[in-house]
């Protein structure tokens, strides 16, 4: 077979339909021309027998070899995606593409074959990728091939069988292609695939969460694995699949995105938070998933405005970039949101995004108007007591925070606590990255509270969640360091309300120890963010507006305010600032009160200190004022001694 390369002309986006879409302008044409550019631009970087995409980028840890089965795989996953939901209509040089790379790639003899599935390797994750896609083009593709070359593919993904994956999504990888397996007549364990889905349910902790094996370790995996396969898994096994399991993944999926919904700003902005982030929208995946398996509780205007909203953000800021590829980044290349196993065609794993070229064109998800989502018409607050979050959002100017009382990606005790920019901050969101200085410097201030040390600041490391009900949510730690005690606590307290979040803190430290505490750090290209400060107030602001304001509020005697400022410390630009306040402490156990804003309404950060306030009531306890005038009765409650 060969494969011509595909038109770049595929890459022109078709002009808005605001009848049909008035949030996002975008339609299902939208979406297949963003998967024609996409495929397009790969072309290029396939070798002769099209079976290894060598990206230009960082070298994954598992290697050139691996990295190149990589490129294939996740781009077979869309191109998949965009043959099926065409019925085959996409003429013959897309299928004959990816025919011939998998028969190149499974045939040991061929100079691009791909590396075997081994235990705890790389060609586990993709193996599902291909098997998913396998499955979606059997008509046009596996139907087609060659007995030869099937025999080699069988055999290839068969390297699954009696194998040992990752314990946690991982074990879904082995779900999947053993069931595809299955179902062209290779070998496969009934056990393991059985295995894999009852390890599931051992993750599950309600409320439609999963965590990503043991220990506190929720993230966009929920949205990209933990529920996605499960769907993809019912596709494959068809009438195999117990339909009592397939009901518990929809009813379990259906919750989720009860919640999902809730993690997209009004720019289409996923909240940045967790690892594996350079997958960008690979986040809408769940959305289309719930259409796909009848198990979702949106609209379907609301489910094709919040994944044409996340599409459309990131092609906002030129993602893909100018080549027509997906970099090792969020907006730009930027390493730091990087996690040592991701290769340049890492990224891909964001062709699960186009899940929903499977729908039919005339189906409601294409043709029903776009619906508001939940940030785009009222202020929400949302407590999910299973990961220990709380999410607030504001119609203003359509951010979306999440507050950060549970999760912290450690398995459970006796392995050593550690620390992570993107599991351990106070807080994430849709306008905001949290600051990643290289390795060796200690975490940034944003978003945390430190004991300051010679050697350092402490961390927040392994997170206790204590509660997350209404619009609050509560956790204590040890302090993380190289002078850290093992009996000192921080136990913390979060209350919010529209664009504020109010942090109660009782500090267990010796007398003298200085304590600071930072806000949210905002960060651009173009100019360093404005800073000003005042007696126990700090404020950072970007040209366009968006405003981190950290003010004191109690207990902050003798403290010091000022805006810290770094370059390419930031996946939203090279100049990033955050608020900071620090204090020394008197001994003992002492309560900290600071408010926390975030915002790009202009009324909001015209004056952020106006109103708020705190009092102490009695031992321990705290009425806090918010700027509207609102009160709280706030106690910590501390960890154990």
């Amino acid at each position: 077979m060969t494969a011509p390369h595909l038109s770049a002309d595929a890459g022109h986006l078709p002009p808005p339909d605001p009848a049909l879409s008035p949030y996002t302008g975008y339609t299902r044409a939208h979406w297949e021309a963003t998967a024609d550019r996409l495929l397009a631009a790969l072309h290029p970087y396939a070798g002769p027998g099209l079976a290894q995409y060598r990206l230009p980028g960082r070298t994954g840890h598992s290697g050139a070899w691996s990295d190149g089965l990589e490129g294939y795989a996740r781009s077979f996953l869309l191109a998949a995606f965009r043959i099926a939901g065409s019925g085959g209509d996409v003429g013959p040089t897309l299928i004959e593409r990816y025919a011939t790379g998998l028969a190149a790639g499974v045939d040991p003899r061929h100079p691009e074959h791909w590396p075997p599935i081994t235990d705890r390797s790389q060609p586990m994750v993709e193996a599902a990728s291909i098997a998913i896609a396998l499955h979606e083009t059997r008509p046009w593709i596996w139907d087609r091939l060659p007995d030869s070359t099937r025999e080699m593919a069988v055999a290839w993904l068969g390297g699954f069988v009696g194998a040992t994956a990752n314990d946690s999504n991982w074990r879904l990888f082995q779900v999947i292609t053993e069931e595809f397996l299955a179902s062209v007549g290779g070998p496969y364990a009934r056990a393991e695939i059985d295995g894999g889905l009852d390890r599931l349910d051992d993750w599950y902790r309600g409320d439609g969460w999963y965590t990503d094996g043991e220990g506190r370790k929720f993230d966009y995996y929920n949205a990209w694995a933990l529920h996605l396969y499960p769907v993809l898994w019912a596709r494959v096994a068809g009438h195999r699949a117990d339909p009592a399991r397939v009901a518990t993944h929809r009813a379990r999926l259906r919750e989720f995105l009860d919640s999902h919904q809730y993690f997209f700003g009004s720019d289409g902005a996923p909240v940045h938070q967790g690892r594996s982030l350079i997958y960008r929208y690979a986040t809408a995946a769940p959305l289309w998933a719930g259409a796909l398996a009848d198990a979702t509780p949106l609209p379907p205007g609301r489910t094709r405005r919040l994944a044409s909203g996340a599409l459309k953000h990131f092609a906002d800021h030129q993602v893909p970039d100018e080549r027509g590829l997906l970099s090792l980044g969020w907006y730009g290349p930027y390493l730091p949101v990087t996690q040592p196993y991701s290769g340049p065609a890492s990224p891909y794993w964001a062709s699960k995004a186009f899940l929903g070229l499977l729908l039919p064109a005339d189906h409601p998800v294409w043709t029903a108007p776009e619906e508001a989502g939940p940030v785009d018409t009222a202020d929400r607050q949302l407590a999910l007591p299973a990961p220990g979050w709380l999410l607030h959002s504001t119609a203003a100017d359509g951010i979306v925070r999440l507050v950060n009382h549970g999760t912290d990606r450690l398995p459970p005790p006796p392995a050593a606590s550690d620390d992570s920019p993107h599991y351990t901050g106070f807080a994430y969101s849709t306008a905001t990255a949290p600051e990643t200085p290289p390795p060796g410097e200690p975490p940034g201030p944003d978003n945390r509270i430190a004991l300051l040390a010679p050697t350092g600041p402490s961390r927040r490391g392994r997170i206790h969640p204590l509660y997350a009900e209404g619009r609050r949510a509560a956790s204590w730690h040890t302090p993380l360091g190289p002078d850290g005690d093992e009996h000192l606590r921080i136990t913390t307290a979060s209350v919010v309300r529209g664009p504020w979040e109010i942090r109660v803190h009782r500090v267990e430290a010796p007398a003298g120890t200085p304590v600071r505490a930072g806000g949210w750090a905002v960060a651009c290209d173009d100019a360093p963010p404005l800073a000003r400060t005042g007696e126990a107030w700090a404020v950072a602001r970007r040209t366009d507006g968006l405003t981190s304001a950290l003010v004191a509020l109690f207990g902050w005697d003798d403290a010091t305010a000022e805006v810290t400022r770094a370059r390419g410390h930031n996946a939203y630009g090279d100049h990033s600032a955050v608020p900071v306040l620090t204090a020394p402490h008197p001994g003992g156990a002492q309560l900290l009160a600071t408010l926390v804003v975030l915002t790009a309404d202009p009324l909001v950060a015209a004056d952020v200190r106006t109103g708020a306030g705190a009092v102490l009531v009695s031992d321990g306890t705290l009425e806090v004022r918010f700027p509207d005038g609102t009160t709280e009765t706030v106690t910590p409650v501390p960890g154990p001694g």
